[in-house]
């Protein structure tokens, strides 16, 4: 099934502390595609450039580049997926810089009392990823044409 691709959306997620359990991104990935966005994941970006064949690679990225690549990736992007199982500080600070940047964002939020920051900053708020699908074709409706 061929998809017409309607922009980008960049996915955010905590990875310190969760760097073996990153299964998140497929699904959000998947759901990106159905939807007819192009999935931009921070994390397979940097798997690709640091050889990810090799244990405990992500130790060797420099922080400083990795913020910038996903800063800039953020910027090409229409629209900002932030999935947040817990709270993560990367997340919230890519979910205002999206702000910022005027991009589309949301959040598929599992905190049970989300700071005022991460609800004044998403455009769309959901509880699971399976309520994503909804979310990205409710505010592809909503894009200027």
């Amino acid at each position: 099934m061929v998809h017409h691709v309607r922009g980008k959306a960049f996915i955010s997620g905590p990875i310190q502390g969760m760097e073996e359990r990153q299964s998140y991104r497929e699904k959000i990935r998947r759901i990106c595609v159905r939807c007819g966005y192009e999935p931009v994941d921070p994390w397979q970006r940097e798997k690709i450039l640091y050889k990810s064949d090799e244990p405990k690679w992500w130790m060797k990225v420099p922080p400083l580049d990795f913020i910038r690549r996903d800063l800039e990736d953020i910027e090409k992007c229409d629209v900002l997926i932030a999935y947040m199982p817990r709270l993560s500080a990367g997340t919230c600070m890519e979910l205002f810089y999206a702000k910022m940047k005027g991009k589309k964002t949301i959040c598929v939020c599992r905190l049970k009392n989300p700071s005022p920051w991460i609800v004044a900053h998403s455009d769309i708020i959901v509880k699971r990823i399976e309520e994503l699908r909804e979310a990205l074709n409710k505010i592809k409706g909503e894009k200027k044409v």
